[in-house]
């Protein structure tokens, strides 16, 4: 049926696959994306927002890197925040409610005015492999697809198992079939498989809800948006709203512990840490008295409610009771109660920074078959498996980002070097460099890498260039800028910061604690300037004065780190031959199979003495 012969074959649509599959097709790749449901391309199985602590970082980091989730993200907006404003500029964190519909929508007219990129509904049940290298697909109707590489994206589908309360259905989503067979093939030829699990909550009708009782989480005064590009800014939010848990919600949640799956020993597998189901987070702290919840709307045009932190594979009569006592949920109407999942995933130190297996050459796996969770860190992946798929069959070189350059990096490194038993989550603190890695500089990073790749236009390119020149700019005006202590010490009374007795240049009293930019405008002569600059502009010029010396340290630790990743360890390399290194730091490694000392030194369990080891017999 399908004659052609593809560059790059994505299977499922959704964060990962939707980002692989343009990426691939952007370069130039011939690409088909292979989907059960090709109305559910780009869904948000979960909660309906994007980004978050972290999470926003990885989305700007798509975004300059050519990606699409920034672009859909902006365009499908009913709300924006910037999260953690009063911690410092490395914890920044941008953070959009979407409208669902639109979300996927956006998505999937995005992917139809791609060039290169098929479509094709129906479920890869097989891989074609052929002396260990991938060459295309076998779907459930028979048809065999043709392909120099596979990109896997497979969600939570591979032998998906819904659970609410003691009943249980196969799907890979509510309402949706599970996909089989691949697992079982990928274990027959030496991968190893585990099963993870993760949930969600109830969807109710927002108009069954009393919001009087609840408290307003409005939008920001001035937001932002996610992409460097022109996207539309918002000019009216949602709001969404918070409301807490109490003593009798648990205590009927508690009433229903013998029919749950989490404790009875139906479900085996981990969920995700930072994100427990409600049964969890009550048995767990059961010390506390309640929980916070974020009632969350679906979109512009719809009733439908997403009540965040109300996650729960309970028997829906025991949820939907206990939701009753929650304060304005008194006469809740449920849509659909909440339910857990389980799914097969493969741990990924099974895979090469590139995202390629180890066992099957050209064949690529992406978002939560690697053992992650959240739309952000599956659709980082995806670009990433995409871009060198694509490279791969053309014969050019890999494409890898290092944990300096970017959240992704670190994203990827970790899976690869640490792997994962639970589901993985992005946070700041998992990222060494955070200071260099922030969001507002996610362009200045990467965009270069990317119009270098061919993924980013020139016109970007441009913007960036620009958008540095003007930050330059900016900071020599305000470090050549002499104020008297008549000018300054009024705008310094107003922050209670010691007055100053001679003239200092303006950069030197904004890196004065709770200073900003914007109150020293109140100064004529820095107003005059400042003013006519763009606020991306100003941002960059006040973090560059203002963490310049911590900048500069952060600087310096990298390049001592990648003196380290300088240093290539053989892909041949017999760790069982060197008495001196320890057991596990043998298994770890010979399992792991590191690429440079650095990445070695990142493998939990390998300690500095057996890295010092490794350089003795490297001959460093």
């Amino acid at each position: 049926m399908i004659s052609e012969i593809y560059d790059v074959i994505v299977v499922g649509a959704g964060h990962a696959g939707c980002e692989a599959a343009a990426a691939a097709a952007n370069l130039g790749s011939k690409t088909l994306l292979v989907t059960m449901n090709m109305q559910t391309i780009g869904q948000m199985s979960c909660n309906p927002a994007m980004g978050g602590i972290a999470k926003g970082q990885i989305v700007r980091e798509i975004d300059a890197m050519g990606g699409y989730s920034g672009i859909v993200a902006d365009k499908s907006a009913i709300q924006f925040k910037m999260l953690n404003l009063s911690k410092g500029p490395a914890m920044w964190s941008p953070r959009t409610q979407n409208d669902r519909m639109m979300f996927a929508e956006e998505w999937r007219l995005a992917l139809e005015n791609t060039p290169n990129l098929d479509f094709f509904q129906d479920m890869v049940k097989s891989l074609i492999i052929e002396n260990n290298k991938v060459s295309g697909v076998i779907t459930s109707l028979g048809i065999e697809i043709k392909a120099k590489s596979v990109v896997l994206t497979n969600g939570t589908f591979l032998n998906g198992l819904i659970h609410v309360g003691d009943k249980q259905l196969g799907g890979g989503r509510m309402g949706e079939p599970r996909a089989f067979g691949i697992t079982e093939q990928l274990v027959s030829l030496g991968f190893e498989a585990g099963r993870m699990k993760t949930g969600t909550p109830p969807r109710v009708d927002g108009r069954s809800l009393d919001y009087s009782k609840m408290e307003e989480q409005k939008g920001d005064e001035k937001p932002q948006k996610f992409s460097y590009l022109d996207t539309p800014k918002l000019t009216k939010q949602l709001s969404c709203h918070i409301v807490y848990t109490n003593e009798t919600v648990h205590d009927i949640l508690r009433e229903g512990f013998d029919r749950s799956p989490m404790f009875n020993g139906t479900i085996q597998s981990l969920g995700p840490r930072y994100c427990p189901s409600i049964e969890d987070k009550i048995n767990r702290f059961a010390e506390r008295n309640r929980h916070q919840l974020f009632v969350e709307p679906e979109g512009w045009r719809t009733v439908e409610i997403y009540v965040n932190g109300f996650s729960s594979s309970l028997p829906e009569d025991i949820q939907i009771k206990a939701m009753k006592h929650i304060p304005g949920f008194e006469n809740v109407k449920v849509f659909r109660p909440g339910y857990a999942i389980e799914y097969d995933y493969f741990p990924p130190t099974q895979l090469n920074h590139t995202l390629e297996t180890k066992l099957v050459e050209n064949l690529y796996f992406a978002g939560q078959i690697n053992g992650t969770t959240g739309y952000e860190e599956a659709a980082g992946q995806g670009l990433i498996a995409g871009i060198n798929a694509h490279n791969k069959v053309h014969d050019k070189g890999e494409f890898i980002l290092n944990r300096d350059e970017a959240y992704i990096g670190v994203l990827i490194d970790d899976l690869i070097t640490k792997g994962t038993e639970e589901p993985y989550r992005m946070f700041t603190s998992r990222a060494e460099y955070r200071l260099l890695l922030r969001q507002d500089n996610a362009d200045i990073r990467l965009t270069e890498k990317a119009y270098n790749l061919g993924l980013a236009k020139e016109e970007r390119l441009r913007k960036v260039e620009e958008k540095i020149a003007k930050s330059e700019e900016l900071e020599n005006f305000l470090r050549e800028t002499s104020l008297k202590p008549g000018i300054i010490n009024p705008i310094l009374e107003t922050i209670e910061s010691s007055p100053v007795d001679q003239a200092y240049r303006a950069a030197q009293i904004l890196t004065r604690p709770n200073m900003t930019l914007e109150k020293l405008e109140g100064i004529e002569a820095i107003k005059d300037v400042a003013s006519t600059y763009e606020n991306e502009v100003r941002e960059q010029a006040e973090i560059n004065i203002k963490y310049k010396g911590y900048i500069e340290k952060e600087k310096e630790n990298v390049a001592k780190l990648n003196r380290l990743e300088t240093i290539r360890i053989p892909d041949d390399f017999d760790y069982s031959k060197i008495t001196s290194l320890s057991a596990e730091a043998k298994q770890k490694m010979g399992k792991v199979k590191p690429k440079t000392i650095a990445q070695a030194g990142r493998i939990s369990g390998v300690s500095p003495a057996d890295i010092n080891v490794l350089l003795i017999y490297l001959g460093r």
